[in-house]
């Protein structure tokens, strides 16, 4: 190509100038070389005689694009678009447009138009502008967790417990604290109003898994007959760049809307991590959002405690610990003896039992959590299973049964402590870490 048969076109569309298709091969040639203002002169040209014509519309749109003259792109791209005819090419300069003229919410919708179509697509600019840093796990019919605005929050993520303390084995200690922490206030909000003290606030439980971190959380919620919201990373986290901290502000709203409510971050330090070691903006974002609801700065969090859960409070990020977020800060650690026959005790509930030993059977389950015992009954009952299938006969679990069962399970908190003792020693100058060492005997 030179720019002779540029020439030769010109001098062609002198001797045809009703020729359309020549114009547009003409128009596209100025393009390659550049001469995007000569180029929109004949692509106009071609419009003027026939409006609807695609190829005019796209060359017209990339060379609105190339003179940095988006609010044109923008025009032509959208009524294609709205009529289903747009290429990707073009959808693509749409976006990029919108980008750059920082209307961010028009180009992600015209983002999405463009995956929806070619899930494989990518592009630099794009993709770092709109799509958030990490892997998108969920299923793509799942759609957003969360319909914004939805007219009844019931329907879809908030229950109301049934269960209560009375569920709860042990942790007597942590029962009290909760109550006068959040269930005392309730029942007696003029006292506490006389002080200019807040019904609700922030509670953080951390400790080895399975300790009943989450089932104390909604006994909570059971014990004041108050709803509750367990909230997880997939219910937060969005591909989409924002979405993220509309779903956090979203669930807060929802929370303070339905008080009393006890609001429930489970594995908090995912959604909370440290700002220090993010390295993408929009970790931080999300940080901050979080942090902006704590401290009820748009509303008030009256009436809704916060509880947070989490196995590494040392990854979680230390602005959260400040006075008016998780303010309070409790260690939850494996049960004691008496918590253990409480909870075996539980679990052995409605179950075809055979005057079982409880204090036998928790010899040697110093380090175990309530998540191991119910292991030891779940393989206590398996085996009692592969019996009544060849009898058909249910027969009870006894006391032998379940130390058997239990000298198959290892007690799961021994490499958590392995980890938490290394941060009580030497990662402990606020005390944060003091229960974790009173535990340990150090």
């Amino acid at each position: 190509m030179t720019t002779q048969e540029i020439e030769e076109l010109k001098l062609a569309l002198e001797k045809s100038p009703e020729n359309i298709t020549l114009r547009l091969i003409l128009g596209k040639k100025l393009m390659q070389f550049g001469q995007y203002e000569a180029a929109e002169k004949e692509f106009q040209t071609v419009l003027m005689s026939d409006k609807s014509n695609i190829l005019a519309q796209e060359g017209l749109c990339e060379s609105y694009f190339q003179r940095e003259r988006y609010s044109g792109v923008i025009v032509i791209a959208e009524d294609l678009i709205a009529s289903g005819l747009a290429s990707e090419k073009i959808m693509v300069l749409c976006a990029k447009s919108f980008l750059r003229e920082k209307s961010l919410d028009d180009a992600q919708k015209v983002y999405e138009l463009i995956l929806d179509a070619n899930p494989e697509f990518e592009d630099n600019e794009l993709d770092q502008a709109l799509r958030l840093p990490f892997e998108f796990d969920g299923d793509e019919d799942d759609g957003y967790p969360f319909e914004f605005g939805a007219p009844d929050d019931k329907d879809f993520f908030m229950e109301k417990p049934e269960t209560n303390f009375s569920d709860v084995g042990g942790m007597d200690d942590l029962k009290e604290q909760i109550d006068l922490k959040f269930i005392k206030p309730l029942e007696n909000a003029h006292l506490y109003a006389a002080y200019g003290k807040k019904v609700g606030g922030g509670l953080l439980l951390y400790g080895p898994p399975g300790c009943g971190k989450t089932f104390l959380a909604r006994a909570t919620a059971g014990e004041i007959k108050a709803n509750f919201i367990n909230v997880g990373i997939n219910d937060i986290l969005d591909m989409w760049n924002g979405r993220s901290e509309k779903n956090m502000a979203y669930i807060f709203d929802v929370a303070r809307r339905n008080a009393p409510c006890v609001l429930f971050f489970d594995e908090v330090d995912a959604l909370g991590a440290n700002r220090t070691d993010i390295r993408n903006a929009s970790g931080r974002y999300i940080i901050n959002q979080f942090l902006s609801e704590l401290d009820g700065v748009n509303q008030s969090n009256e009436g809704v405690l916060i509880m947070g859960a989490t196995n590494a409070p040392w990854h979680l990020d230390p602005a959260f610990r400040r006075p008016g977020r998780f303010d309070k800060i409790v260690f939850v650690a494996p049960p004691d003896d008496r918590s253990k026959e409480h909870i075996l005790t539980i679990l052995l509930k409605n179950k075809p039992v055979d005057r079982v030993d409880v204090k036998k059977v928790l010899v040697n389950t110093a380090e175990f959590s309530g998540a191991d015992l119910a292991a030891m009954v779940d393989v206590a009952v398996e085996r009692k299973l592969k019996e009544a299938l060849k009898t058909g006969v249910p027969a009870p679990l006894t006391t032998n049964d379940l130390i058997a069962a239990k000298n198959q399970i290892q007690a799961s908190t021994k490499e958590w402590f392995k980890t938490a003792k290394n941060y009580a020693l030497f990662a402990n100058d606020s005390g944060i870490y003091d229960p974790i060492l009173k535990y340990l005997k150090i």
